[in-house]
């Protein structure tokens, strides 16, 4: 008994970890180009000022020497006139966007259909030392963005940046031809998606002047995806970039060396995957090089960085499209890019709910249980008694199974008066008990791995289950019970300690203490209080080491998850004491009937 029970635990860590794996693939075909509505227009004032020197970036013969007013040949300066510098808000039926003209980039991006904290949720993590999303760097230059001041214009549902530009001449005082640099904005009626059009165009007739290192410019999207967080577990909060290359079948997760990533090879797509929302980067045709870092302790916890660099431009016009979608991991918000008809862009067969994380194995079975979990919310519009329901529900199903395994187990505590005896006739031979133990199983019928056996089968849909609560979008934000339970996708927390506890932090939460104590009670009344010296050491550890050891890996958790467990605990709690009590009194009948009857004493004068 001893080696199928560590092979149980071994097997059931096992199946935990393999849960935890998420294995998806998605395909982004090259798209066609949508045709902008031009509903509304709004235009910045524009003042005339003095050249603004830019970041410059050298010549391909000598590395990028990014410097503020520099009068170095080849620096990149903007000649155009200025725009109005003050950020502006720009909504959609989806978006809530603050753009900054100073680098005809993205300040801020809320998703109104989501809610984090009763706001809509920031899907930009940054903080005031941090760049902006979707600046232009010279070159495959990314430590200085061109941030001059663009002029803009909005039109329907486009907002576009225009500025001029010019290399300084070998004097470092004359500007050279200009080229414009116009960034445009496209967005959709109801879409995730959205197109980012980059032109330029030179003032004569020849190729644009605009290369450094055999890059003509750099599109980044930095620092990080929201929502905001403290640090990263990789199990109930992460951040992964996915990529797919073309003609290949399958996306691939990045594994970063030193924190960073590149490569040259034509991709479908790149994505930067959180938890419940992603940033996926569909480019075009053009055979960019991909760029992919991870920067921690600057400012936020985890900066997810992806560069798109573009080859040096061999004409005098160019316009390189980009489209990306920003927005949650739900299915229904994708599948709209498989149909040209059902999306604003008309684009079909991106396959973008291929980036959902699922478990490869039990992703069928976790549908199934979403599904009966959305039912129950449809009844009853509280996803925390749902989930109650659903564990009694499997509970109610797993009966015929776990009703066997019990059974077993308390015919053997049943036997606790001959197993003790046994132990005190063998006091001190262990393996006579465990052969006097094995002939009384034998002569009862009993097997002693009838419990385990019953806990293996449902360790499919323990961790279907698990896939499910860690990661069901909808949990984001539900409440259970006002004041304690206020997000199910979070863990819950009664109190915020001054100090930090060891493995654990600061953040108290209770019901990973009551799944805790619940799962050493349940184990406490599940295993046989007699068994053999040999055997106590590892049901100590079972009892014990066991919940102790879970409680420290699912602190942090999601509440949902653990409620689910926890409940689950008390129904078998319940139903392995009913079968306890039963049993004992089936043996006490047993025993009231196997008494002998002697017949009573005849009278003295009998004979």
């Amino acid at each position: 008994m001893d080696k199928n029970t560590i092979l149980a635990i071994v097997l059931s860590v096992l199946v935990i970890t393999l849960g935890m794996t998420i294995q998806a693939t998605f395909f982004a075909p090259p798209v066609p180009e949508m045709v902008p509505t031009t509903e509304r227009v709004e235009t910045s004032r524009t003042t005339t000022g003095d050249t603004t020197y830019l970041a410059p970036a050298q010549s391909s013969q000598v590395s990028a020497n990014i410097a503020w007013d520099s009068n170095l040949p080849g620096s990149l300066v903007a000649v155009g006139n200025k725009g109005n510098s003050t950020p502006f808000t720009f909504e959609t039926n989806y978006f809530l966007i603050e753009f900054n003209p100073n680098g005809a980039s993205i300040a801020s991006f809320k998703l109104k259909d989501h809610l984090d904290n009763g706001e809509p949720v920031e899907l930009l993590f940054k903080d005031a030392t941090s760049n902006d999303a979707f600046l232009l760097y010279a070159g495959n230059d990314k430590t200085n963005p061109i941030d001059a001041n663009f002029r803009y214009q909005i039109i329907g549902n486009q907002v576009q940046f225009t500025q001029e530009f010019a290399l300084l001449e070998e004097d470092g005082k004359t500007p050279g031809a200009p080229f414009t640099i116009t960034k445009t904005y496209t967005f959709g009626e109801e879409d995730y998606l959205f197109e980012i059009d980059v032109e330029t165009r030179n003032s004569e007739n020849k190729a644009i002047p605009l290369s450094f290192e055999n890059f003509a410019y750099t599109l980044a999207f930095e620092p990080q995806i929201g929502p905001s967080f403290t640090s990263l577990d990789n199990n109930y909060n992460y951040r992964r970039f996915y990529i797919k290359e073309d003609g290949s079948s399958k996306k691939d997760q990045v594994k970063l060396s030193n924190g960073a990533y590149t490569t040259t090879k034509p991709l479908s797509w790149v994505a930067l995957v959180g938890k419940y929302f992603s940033l996926i980067a569909i480019p075009d045709a053009t055979n960019y090089m991909v760029s992919l870092s991870e920067v921690s302790g600057e400012g936020i916890p985890l900066q997810s960085s992806i560069y798109l660099s573009r080859p040096t431009i061999k004409s005098a016009a160019q316009t390189d499209t980009f489209r990306f979608y920003a927005g949650p991991q739900l299915k229904r918000d994708m599948v709209i890019y498989n149909d040209a008809s059902l999306n604003s862009f008309g684009v079909s067969g991106l396959q973008l709910e291929a980036a959902l994380d699922s478990s490869s194995w039990l992703g069928w079975l976790e549908t199934i249980l979403k599904t009966i979990l959305n039912l129950l919310y449809k009844i009853i519009p509280n996803y925390g008694i749902g989930i109650i329901i659903l564990t009694f529900l499997l509970k109610l199903a797993l009966y015929p199974i776990t009703k066997k395994g019990m059974e077993s187990t308390a015919k053997m505590a049943s036997l606790s008066p001959k197993m003790q005896e046994i132990k005190e006739k063998y006091p001190d031979n262990p393996t006579k008990q465990n052969e006097e133990m094995a002939a009384m199983y034998k002569k009862e019928k009993i097997n002693p791995m009838g419990g385990c056996l019953p806990m293996l089968l449902q360790f499919p849909i323990l961790i279907a289950f698990y896939g499910l609560l860690n990661k069901h979008f909808e949990l984001r934000g539900a409440m259970f019970i006002p004041g304690w339970i206020p997000d199910l996708s979070r863990p819950d927390m009664v109190a915020s300690l001054p100090f930090n506890l060891p493995f654990l932090g600061n953040e108290l939460h209770l019901l990973p203490i009551f799944y805790t104590v619940s799962m050493i009670y349940s184990m406490k009344i599940t295993q046989n209080a007699s068994t053999a010296g040999s055997q106590q050491g590892m049901m100590k550890f079972m009892t014990y080491g066991m919940p102790l050891m879970f409680f420290f890996v699912l602190y942090n958790a999601p509440s949902g998850l653990i409620l689910y467990w926890s409940v689950m605990n008390a129904l078998s709690i319940v139903q392995q004491l009913y079968t306890n009590k039963k049993k004992q009194q089936e043996a006490a009948e047993e025993a009231q009937n196997n008494v002998p009857q002697f017949p009573r004493a005849k009278g003295k004068g009998h004979k």
